[in-house]
């Protein structure tokens, strides 16, 4: 009897998290810091079955049918920069998703990093894994800053700086943050390519938005987060401004964000590239309502 992949213990594992950015998003592909932790609750793990038989990938899981359609074109493509072919490996990779794609949770990185992590096990990966790994990542997104790869392949909160050392950091307290979904998916790429037109048009309009997402990320650092109630909710507005400025709060994140501030929430911005994908909120306690207390993820869990 040929046992199954599900009771078989695999020769090697790995679970990769998503990630939510603070404060910093697009203006750190243009040299500004971002704040960004790893979101554990969310993740992308692989399991690697050794076996001297063709090798075949197995996927299941949240969003199983999105990595299903590209999750051979993104591996043919790790192996051309590692000048392999799909026949140069045997056995079986189990993907599995707790993570949704689109939605500005890192799901493409957790893909890039897995990947290359497994290449890593594998030992045919001999270069750096982070710059491995935003190889991969840069197929989904066209330009990225690794902000996303560094998180999930360090998996601790940080302070990012493409191009730059990352500054790793523990946190004692944060107020009471929490995420959920908008009810529309964020395309990255088209984010970042509507900020980069009006960079384009007009710069100087795009460079003070920039600054004013820079200086949020720098207060946040230099206050050690350690902020009152009112502080808080200044700088996450600050921060949601951006989006405004990019244009990148269509109405049904303005009508997710309404329905969040009427339940109670003081504050809500954006995390990840805008256009949907999921809100960042600050509450004084979760509130009563189970429907919407539902919907709300926390950040540190």
């Amino acid at each position: 009897m040929v046992e199954s992949l599900e009771t078989q213990k695999s020769d090697w594992t790995v679970q990769v998290p998503g990630k939510w950015i603070l404060a910093g998003e697009h203006a750190v592909l243009r040299g500004s810091q971002a704040i960004v932790f790893p979101l554990k609750s969310r993740f992308l793990s692989l399991s690697y079955f050794k076996k001297d038989s063709e090798f075949t990938i197995s996927i299941a899981g949240l969003c199983a049918s999105d990595l299903e359609m590209i999750i051979w074109s993104v591996v043919e493509r790790a192996l051309g920069e590692l000048s392999l072919k799909r026949t140069d490996l045997k056995g079986d990779l189990k993907i599995y998703s707790h993570i949704q794609f689109g939605a500005g949770m890192g799901a493409s990185a957790t893909l890039a990093v897995g990947l290359t992590l497994f290449f890593q096990h594998l030992g045919v990966l001999k270069t750096d894994p982070f710059l491995f790994a935003k190889k991969i990542e840069d197929l989904f997104h066209g330009e990225s800053s690794g902000v996303d790869v560094a998180v999930a392949l360090h998996q601790k909160p940080m302070i990012f700086e493409k191009n730059k050392e990352n500054v790793f950091f523990d946190l004692n307290k944060l107020p009471l943050l929490y995420l959920s979904y908008t009810g529309q998916r964020g395309v990255t790429k088209d984010c970042v390519n509507k900020v980069k037109d009006l960079i384009s048009e007009k710069p100087e309009q795009a460079q003070v938005i920039d600054e004013r997402m820079k200086k949020v990320v720098q207060n946040f650092i230099s206050a050690h987060f350690e902020w009152t109630e009112q502080e808080w909710i200044d700088h996450l507005n600050l921060a949601q401004s951006c989006f405004e400025s990019w244009d990148l709060v269509p109405t049904i994140v303005e009508q997710h964000m309404t329905k969040l501030k009427k339940a109670g929430a003081l504050a809500c911005k954006l995390t990840g590239s805008g256009s949907g994908g999921y809100v960042l909120s600050l509450w004084k306690q979760k509130p009563s309502e189970p429907e919407l207390s539902a919907e709300l993820i926390p950040v540190f869990i």
